[in-house]
């Protein structure tokens, strides 16, 4: 692969210097042969920034060869008779291979400085994805732990309603528990490439009702009508529940309004669209929410910046799209539309037919 690329820089820089040359050779009497040494100098150069050590060190020989042949006289020889030109053309060759040296250095510390300052940003990153993880953890830690001792101590005292409220506690912090650990997980296999689906014939209705009823049992802002003209899909049912439950999380974490869940299919494309009554995000920051770790400045704590991303690399593996999209009309709010490509079948409307 690296000496296939080197191969390639040989002939495109082969090429450079030609178009450099023909034009020179053309008004060489006008130009004189010095002038063109420093045209030819700075068209290495200037290929020294992108081109790899071996291809630019023949390149910058080639150029001296060139000049020579073509432009020092006599003409069409490897001659020299000036001394003066002897001088000029050495100083021209040693130049030319010193400046590819620089050059190659100064692309190895930018690359080193760019590799640091990645590093860095890196360590950053993770250390607010652990400081909003512990959070995030401590929070249905605490519930879980605070409900069961209460339970355990007033056990006898603790009406049927105040026990039932409890327990109702101690699922609904088990259930975010389960999804951050969930998370942290699937990041890592998305990341090895170790994610498969398990494609099934799948009613995305049931599908998304589960999703409520498991994770948002007494949520009143989730707006979801059954598509009664929905076909049998054929995609991992999995997938589009934790798909479904990371952006509903999203979008209920940074909206205090209603949050509206549309599906359908056409064309064989399975669509499903989660929006909310929020106040949208900057433009510029719509492609960047499905980044790893990725959260908006002078936001709420909370969440940690993993939601979207395994979104993104779930929509991935089923070989489909995600995108995020302002609403203007009738009221602001963002919309998250997901996208994949299903096979379908249509046998459980002939079944209720």
């Amino acid at each position: 692969m690296k000496q296939t690329n080197s191969v390639k820089q040989l002939v495109s820089g082969g090429l450079i210097l030609m178009l450099v040359c023909l034009p020179c050779f053309i008004f060489r009497d006008v130009l004189g042969h010095r002038v063109v040494a420093l045209l030819l100098l700075m068209t290495v150069s200037i290929m020294a920034m992108t081109f790899e050590i071996i291809p630019i060190l023949v390149l910058a020989a080639l150029s001296a060869l060139v000049w020579n042949f073509f432009f020092i006289p006599p003409l069409f020889t490897f001659h020299i008779s000036s001394p003066e030109d002897i001088l000029l053309f050495t100083m021209y060759f040693i130049i030319a291979m010193v400046n590819v040296v620089f050059m190659r250095r100064i692309r190895r510390m930018e690359q080193k400085n760019q590799e640091q300052a990645q590093k860095e940003r890196t360590l950053i990153l993770y250390s607010t994805f652990f400081n909003s993880l512990s959070h995030e953890l401590r929070t249905p830690i605490a519930t879980i732990i605070g409900s069961a001792e209460t339970l355990q101590s007033f056990k006898t005292k603790l009406a049927e309603k105040e026990e039932s409220e409890l327990l109702q506690q101690i699922e609904s912090a088990g259930h975010q528990l389960h999804l951050q650990v969930n998370n942290i997980l699937n990041v890592s296999r998305l990341e090895s490439g170790l994610l498969a689906p398990k494609m099934e014939w799948c009613d995305v209705n049931d599908i998304i009702q589960s999703a409520l009823q498991n994770h948002f049992p007494n949520q009143n802002r989730i707006e979801f009508h059954v598509n009664e003209h929905l076909p049998l899909c054929q995609t991992d049912a999995g997938l589009w529940e934790q798909i479904i439950l990371n952006v509903l999380k999203n979008a209920l974490l940074y909206t205090s309004g209603a949050v509206w869940i549309d599906v359908w299919v056409e064309n064989n494309q399975l669509t499903l669209t989660i929006t909310d009554e929020g106040s949208g995000i900057p433009e510029e920051h719509l492609t960047s929410v499905f980044e790893k770790f990725y959260r908006l400045s002078h936001t709420q704590t909370g969440g940690t910046g993993l939601g979207l991303s395994i979104v993104k690399g779930y929509i991935e593996v089923l070989q489909g799209a995600v995108k995020a999209e302002n609403r203007k009309v009738p009221s602001r709010g963002l919309q998250v539309t997901l996208q994949i490509p299903v096979a379908t079948n249509y046998v459980n409307q002939l079944k209720n037919e």
